[in-house]
Order: structure tokens, then C-alpha cells, then sequence
């Protein structure tokens, strides 16, 4: 099981491919949950130099950070290749 640590939102940045991905309903619907439940799952993040890059976890990060959250649970994941 991998270790959970607060990311901070405004270090995440988002792959433009992955950012064409986003549905303001869902992130919505997912601010809602946030509110009431919190983050059931972490987000996935890696690490790429100094920067953090999103792995999953699109909508729960925007969902938080529309709720004005400054960190969310999330785990450093390796880098995909493929």
C-alpha cells in the first residue's frame, strides 16, 4: 500500500491532453462528495523534476480545488512509459 501524503494543488500541473479530459458537471458532483465525504481515493501524482504531474485524478483535484482546498491526499506513483 502506497503511502498518502497532502500534494498541494497549486504544485500539480496538468498535461494539456489530460486537461481536454475535464467535465465541469462531474467536478460538480465531485465538489459536492468532497464536502460531505472528503477524498476516498488519492489522487496519483509523479514526480518530474521539480514539478509534480497529475497521473489520476483530474476531477477530485479540480473538485478540490474549486472548494478552495489548498493540499489533497495523493500518492507518488513512477512514471508510466510506454
Amino acid at each position: 500500500v502506497e503511502e498518502q501524503h497532502p500534494i498541494p494543488i497549486a504544485d500539480v500541473y496538468i498535461p494539456a491532453k489530460r486537461r481536454r479530459t475535464l467535465d465541469a458537471a462531474r467536478v460538480e458532483e465531485l465538489a459536492e462528495s468532497l464536502m460531505e465525504e472528503g477524498v476516498k481515493v488519492p489522487i496519483q501524482v509523479r514526480k518530474d523534476g521539480e514539478r509534480l504531474v497529475l497521473v489520476e485524478g483530474l476531477h477530485r483535484l479540480e473538485a478540490a480545488r474549486a472548494l478552495g482546498e489548498e493540499t489533497i491526499p495523493g500518492i507518488y506513483v513512477g512514471a508510466k512509459r510506454y
